[in-house]
C-alpha cells in the first residue's frame, strides 16, 4: 500500500508562530535515518514532516507507521560475540553494515536526509547513503560525543527546519530536567559504578554516558567523558570492582539485554564482584536510553539516579526500562533472575 504523508495538525502549524513558517514546514520532506534525530524532529513539533525512517526509529511509537528506509546488512539476532566478530570482519573487508533503500527514498521525494557521522557501527552514515543511492536530497549529519554536542544537534535540526525558537526552548527544557536530577541525586552518597555498552567483548561506556553518571552523583570507574566507548579486559573490571554495574548494550532493548546474563556469567571470577554479590547489577534498555543521543538522554540520567540511589522522578522505571538481577552470578543460590 502506498504511504500517504500525514496532514499537518493545527498544533504543529500554530507552533511555528507565523504564516510564512507554515509554508516552509510544508515544503520539507524528511527521511530520518537516525533514531535520535526522529525523536528530535517530533519534539520540535515537526513530526508530520517525516516521510521515512530508519529500521531503528521507534520513538514516539507512531513513527513505526512510516516506511523503513534502511535495514541491517546481516543477522543481528545472533549472540553479542557473533555480532562483534561480524562487524569487525565487515569493517576490515569494507563491506556495509547497513542497507539503505535508495528506490524507496526516491519514491518518498525526500528533501532532507538525516544521518550520523559519529560512529560507523551504530547507525547509518553519510557513506552508507552515498554507496547505496547517492541521493540528491540535502543531508544533515549529526555527531555527538557529549551532552553539549547532543544539544547542538537538537539546535542544528531546528535551524535547518527554521524552528530556531523551538530548538532553543527544547534544549533549555532538557538542561533544566538534568539540573533537577543533579539536585536530587546530590543528597545521597556517591557510589562507584561501571556501565557496560557491550558484553562480548566487554566495552566500558564512554561518550556522554560518564556525564550522566556524574549528574546522577555516581563515581564512574571505567570509561571516560567525551571519549569513545572502549573494550576493557575482564581483569580490569574485576580490579575496579564497582558497587554498581549497569549493563546496557548498544542496540539492545531490555529483554535482549537480560539475555546477556549468561554471557557475563562465563567470565572468570564474575561471581566475586561486589555488585554481583550484593545484587546491584542492573540490566537496562540500551537501545532507547543509554546509547541514544536524542530526547531520552535526560530520562537516562533519571534512570541512573534511580538505580544508584532509589530516587524516582515521577513513575518508577524499574521493571519497565531496567531490571535488577540480585545475585544472578551465584550458581545454585536460588536467587531471583
Amino acid at each position: 500500500m502506498p504511504f500517504t504523508p500525514l496532514r499537518y495538525s493545527a498544533g504543529t502549524l500554530s507552533f511555528t508562530g507565523y504564516t510564512n513558517q507554515q509554508e516552509k514546514l510544508r515544503s520539507v520532506r524528511i527521511v530520518s535515518l537516525l533514531a535520535s534525530a526522529t525523536e528530535i524532529v517530533c519534539a520540535l513539533g515537526a513530526g508530520e514532516m517525516l516521510v521515512g525512517r530508519s529500521h531503528e526509529c521507534d520513538n514516539p511509537e507512531w513513527v513505526r507507521r512510516l516506511p523503513a528506509c534502511s535495514d541491517p546488512a546481516f543477522d543481528v539476532s545472533v549472540s553479542s560475540g557473533e555480532i562483534d566478530r561480524e562487524v569487525r570482519r565487515r569493517l576490515h573487508a569494507g563491506e556495509p553494515l547497513y542497507h539503505v533503500h535508495a528506490e524507496l527514498i526516491r519514491e518518498l521525494h525526500a528533501d532532507l536526509l538525516i544521518t550520523q557521522s559519529h560512529c560507523e557501527v551504530c547507525a547509518v552514515t553519510p557513506g552508507d547513503v552515498e554507496r547505496s543511492c547517492g541521493h540528491g536530497a540535502q543531508q544533515l549529519s549529526l555527531s555527538a560525543i557529549s551532552l553539549e554536542e547532543i544539544f547542538e544537534g537538537m539546535f542544528r535540526i531546528a535551524q535547518r527546519l527554521g524552528l530556531e525558537e523551538q530548538g532553543n526552548a527544547l534544549v533549555r527544557r532538557e538542561r533544566q530536567r538534568l539540573d533537577i536530577v543533579r539536585e536530587k541525586a546530590a543528597r545521597f552518597r556517591r557510589p562507584t559504578v561501571v556501565m557496560l555498552e557491550w558484553t562480548d567483548p566487554l566495552f566500558a561506556m564512554g561518550n556522554w554516558g560518564p556525564e550522566l553518571v556524574e549528574i546522577a552523583n555516581g563515581d564512574l570507574l571505567l570509561g571516560k567523558k567525551g571519549e569513545y566507548s572502549a573494550a576493557v579486559p575482564a581483569e580490569q573490571l574485576r580490579d575496579a570492582d564497582p558497587e554498581y554495574l549497569i549493563v546496557a548494550p548498544c542496540g539492545f532493548n531490555l529483554e535482549r539485554s537480560l539475555r546477556e546474563r549468561s554471557v557475563l556469567q562465563r567470565y572468570p571470577r564474575w561471581q566475586e564482584l561486589r555488585a554481583v554479590q550484593n545484587g546491584n547489577v542492573a540490566f537496562a534498555d540500551g537501545n532507547l536510553f543509554f546509547n541514544r543521543s536524542g530526547m531520552t538522554v535526560s530520562q537516562t540520567a533519571e534512570i541512573v539516579a534511580e538505580i544508584l540511589h532509589g530516587v524516582s522522578f515521577g513513575e518508577k522505571t524499574e521493571g519497565v526500562h531496567w531490571r535488577r538481577s540480585p545475585n544472578f552470578g551465584l550458581a545454585g543460590c536460588g536467587g531471583r533472575n
